[in-house]
């Protein structure tokens, strides 16, 4: 059963490794289960896949076009709820992750549903495919703090790869980073164009609230 089992995993893990770039080994634990992952924290693991060593990526244009300004300028859609706030600031903070940030992907993906489903099957409050989920470990997508945990490693890995620049990252998230490196930049495609002047305008507000809080505790 647990080979059967491991085959399945293996096969999620490889399967990643193309857009993440991780090397993945293998062990197997006192009770004769065998795991695979990309960190060989214990003694003894077996290599069984190296990742393959690619160069920087290249410069890429911040999104300065017509389209975001106009995109940006449209209304917002009504207040979002606060319920979430307290354990979005806990894991952000942990994962050095902006919390505005990560607000407002959550605002833009689910509108705060934590048991939201999208048509592509993309889960719970974050939006996570099931391939992103099983690479940050989230063992359940509908629950709030597991999947904003997801989320956050998820956001923290975007913002390592291009260097902090959050038009990027916000993209990369949308569409994937395949498409944005093709791209050289922010993909042209609407879905992600409008993803993007969302979300942005997501975080400013956040960003804001955050100050005005901050003021009235002073």
């Amino acid at each position: 059963m647990w080979s059967g089992v491991a085959e399945v995993v293996l096969a999620v893990v490889l399967g990643l490794v193309s857009a993440v770039r991780a090397d993945v080994y293998s062990y197997r634990d006192p009770q004769g289960v065998l795991h695979y992952t990309n960190v060989p924290a214990v003694t003894g693991p077996r290599l069984v896949f190296k990742e393959r060593p690619i160069p920087p990526a290249a410069p890429m244009l911040v999104p300065g076009r017509r389209w975001l300004p106009e995109l940006m300028s449209r209304p917002l859609p009504r207040a979002d709820a606060t319920v979430y706030d307290g354990l979005i600031r806990e894991i952000a903070a942990r994962h050095g992750v902006e919390y505005a940030l990560v607000k407002a992907v959550i605002k833009a993906e689910s509108d705060f549903d934590r048991t939201a489903v999208s048509r592509k099957g993309a889960l719970g409050l974050m939006q996570l495919m099931p391939q992103t989920a099983a690479f940050h470990q989230v063992h359940n997508v509908f629950l709030p703090r597991d999947n904003i945990e997801g989320g956050c490693r998820h956001l923290r890995m975007l913002l390592d790869r291009y260097g902090g620049n959050l038009p990027l990252v916000i993209a990369a998230y949308n569409a994937g980073t395949q498409r944005v490196e093709d791209a050289g930049g922010v993909p042209p495609i609407v879905e992600t164009r409008e993803y993007l002047a969302r979300v942005l305008r997501y975080r400013a507000a956040y960003v804001g609230a955050g100050s005005v809080v901050l003021a009235a505790g002073h």
